[in-house]
């Protein structure tokens, strides 16, 4: 960081204790930064473990956050609301509405009525099936399909704040395939790298869908943007830089590069050491409708954006983002 971010002012993170939260939260004990305020419900999941050996003032359930606000003794500088119902197979609609969409919405009132900094995850989600246009353009949003109920929530954020002009007093952030350490308590929504190592390690061969569009895909040759939870996390935390303090509106969060599974996989053996062994395998039919063959986000107004600021490193390579989380996460398991 160029200089103390809210050295005297609470930072909240929401989702504190999930995967990229907890990674932010790491992220920012490592410049100093021990004056944050967790929010997160653990229910029956083992995520709490991602908080262990960090430091932070507080932790609270989400349920407590606006009491909190209400009583606070101590000023609030930002606010980073990651915390969301993540899973794109979510049936509940209602419960999305209610914890992806309402929830932002009263969270973004207080920051913008207190003129506190508001950084929120959206998601590529929100772009749907679109295999040509994944750039960030805010005049575009309505224009926006997204293929099942979670991007649908995260998306009505988005087309909320765009109509009610408040794009300019916030910071959205569309994530794309992140992976990395920290993901252990998914289960299902887990990253591919996770659930493919554990199968790879053990001499199994991994599976990847068969192509649902052979015209355009071969076997493992639908490609995703895959980005390193390390990077997605340090792009996100640059938004809290004092340069960047009247930087606002709605920013694409990936690697710029549309990797292929094949890749990734044979990215996977490398770093386990063997060779590859790969099935290909039926594509259920829930998922014909829903599956993206193909994304890759447009940086460019991103790298705009942050151009006051050196970012410190190069988006990590997939060959090296593999490597590091395989080597040094997944086999130790180990946290971030």
């Amino acid at each position: 960081m160029q200089e103390p971010i809210y050295p005297d002012e609470f930072i909240i993170i929401t989702g504190a204790a999930g995967f990229i939260g907890s990674g932010i939260v790491r992220h920012l004990n490592n410049l100093g930064r021990k004056n944050l305020l967790l929010i997160d419900d653990f229910g029956t999941t083992e995520k709490w473990k991602n908080l262990l050996g960090k430091e932070f003032v507080d932790l609270l359930s989400k349920k407590e956050l606006f009491a909190f606000l209400e009583k606070k003794k101590r000023r609030v500088g930002a606010i980073l609301h990651l915390g969301a119902c993540s899973s794109t197979t979510e049936k509940d609609a209602d419960y999305l509405m209610q914890n992806n969409y309402r929830y932002s919405v009263d969270l973004a009132k207080y920051a913008i009525r207190e003129k506190v900094r508001f950084i929120y995850a959206s998601s590529a989600a929100t772009y749907g099936g679109s295999e040509k246009d994944f750039n960030d353009r805010e005049e575009a949003l309505l224009d926006l399909a997204p293929l099942n109920m979670y991007g649908f929530s995260k998306h009505l954020f988005d087309l909320w704040l765009k109509q009610e002009n408040l794009l300019d007093r916030v910071v959205g952030l569309k994530y794309f395939n992140v992976f990395g350490p920290n993901e252990y308590h998914k289960g299902p929504m887990a990253s591919m790298v996770l659930k493919m190592a554990k199968k790879a390690a053990l001499g199994d061969p991994i599976e990847l869908f068969k192509s649902n569009h052979v015209e355009k895909y071969a076997d493992g040759e639908q490609k995703r943007d895959f980005i390193y939870v390390k990077d997605a996390v340090r792009f996100t935390c640059i938004f809290l830089e004092t340069a960047l303090q009247q930087v606002h509106g709605i920013f694409n969060i990936g690697s710029g590069v549309a990797t292929s599974w094949n890749t990734l996989a044979n990215a996977l053996f490398a770093a386990l050491d063997k060779p590859p062994q790969i099935k290909y395998i039926d594509m259920p039919q829930a998922l014909h409708g829903q599956y993206q063959n193909y994304t890759k986000a447009s940086m460019e107004k991103f790298f705009a954006a942050t151009k006051p600021v050196s970012l410190h490193a190069p988006i990590t390579s997939i060959e090296s983002a593999v490597k590091d989380y395989v080597q040094n996460y997944i086999l130790p398991e180990a946290r971030w």
